[in-house]
Order: C-alpha cells, then structure tokens, then sequence
C-alpha cells in the first residue's frame, strides 16, 4: 500500500500500520488509540537514533556540544511540524477537527505526533533502511542549521523578577478541558505589583510557559 501523503514513494506491506499512523486517538473511543501513541513513541526513538548516527557521520570535526545543538534542533516540535505540513500530513491525519481556538492550538502538537508515529510505522514495515531515506530526504534543509534552544520563558521571567527584589511568580490552574487524549489547561500566574495573565497549553507545564510568555510581553510594553 502506498503511503497516501505527498512525497513519500514508499509502499507499505502491512498496511493496517500505516492506517494506526494516521488515525488520532480523538476519533476513537477511550482506549483504541493505543497503536497511535505506541506508533509514537517509537517513532520518536528512531528519529533521534538516525538523526544522532547522520550528525556523526556529516560533521566528524564538531565537539559533542555543537552535535547536541543540531540534534535538538532537528528533533524538536517546531522541525516535525514543519516537516509535517510540507507532507500536507494535516489532510492524511485521520483526527477530529473542530473549528475552535483550542483545536488550533492542539493542531501542532497533534502534527508532531502523527509525524513520529508515521516514522515508527515505517520502521516496523520496513527497518531502518525505510525509516532513513524518509527522514534523510526531509530534514535535509535542517541539517546544517544550528540553533540554541530557545530559553525558557518560565527562567526569564524568574530571572527578571529576582532582579527586581520581588517574591517569586506564583502559577494556577484555572482550568483543565477537553478530552483525556487532547486536554486544555488554562493557567493564571501572578506577580507581585502586576495583574495576573493567563496561559494556555495541552499541559500544566506548557501553559505555565505560555503564561510566562505572556506576562514577558507585558512588561516589555509597561
């Protein structure tokens, strides 16, 4: 079976492995979604495994830190999303769409993992000569890019306030929604002197930073 995604030639000889790579656990009911997220799991091992082995080979002369700067830059979120909407994987992912602020939100981190899942999916068909070439041909245009990941906003903030003598920001959950698989938490943070901004993310520690974030972007217009 051929994979029905744009720019991928390989065909599947098990296709039901394929079909569980692009089949969200949102459209299923509690539980069936197990074959999506251990596709997941995998896929997210063996990208790191033919990343870090493609790293060593094509730049032998660089120290073990600029190596872990290329490979955090390939591996990360941003990279597989990216990787994701070239592959148009948005109109192959097999997911509940809802036209929501929330659904917007979720729909990355919803692309990232479809991409890993579709990694380790072609791993089990066809081993790492499989998993290799998809991944060589479609992080080439990252490969020679390096860049430090980004700071955490929750650290600048921390920072920034220790510099001004203030007690440390204080973060509450407001509110946990949606589904067990997709969940939406809504944080509020507080500051002592400014009014508390709230956050957003599908985890407590995800929407700490973007309520972080947010407050950052406050105080640079204060």
């Amino acid at each position: 079976m051929k994979a029905p995604i744009e720019g991928v030639d390989y065909v599947f000889h098990t296709p039901g492995l394929l079909d569980q790579a692009l089949t969200h656990p949102s459209i299923l009911s509690p539980g069936e979604g197990r074959a999506f997220e251990r596709l997941e799991f995998l896929g997210d091992r063996v990208l790191g495994l033919i990343v870090a082995e493609w790293l060593f080979e094509v730049f032998p002369h660089d120290a073990e830190g600029d190596l872990a700067k290329r490979f955090a830059n390939l591996v990360r979120k941003e990279t597989l999303v990216e990787v994701a909407l070239t592959l148009a994987l948005d109109r192959s992912l097999r997911m509940r769409r809802e036209k929501s602020f929330s659904q917007e939100k979720r729909l990355e981190t919803l692309l990232a993992d479809a991409c890993e899942a579709f990694i380790g999916a072609l791993y089990l068909d066809g081993g790492l000569e499989a998993a290799r070439p998809f991944i060589h041909k479609n992080w080439e245009p990252y490969l020679h890019i390096t860049q430090t990941p980004p700071r955490d906003p929750k650290s600048i903030l921390q920072e920034w306030i220790q510099g001004k003598g203030k007690p440390h920001p204080a973060y509450k959950v407001l509110s946990t929604q949606g589904p067990a698989h997709a969940p939406l938490f809504v944080v509020e943070v507080f500051v002592e002197g400014y009014d508390p901004i709230q956050g957003e993310g599908s985890s407590k520690q995800l929407a700490e930073k973007a309520a972080a974030e947010n407050l950052l972007q406050k105080l640079k217009r204060v």
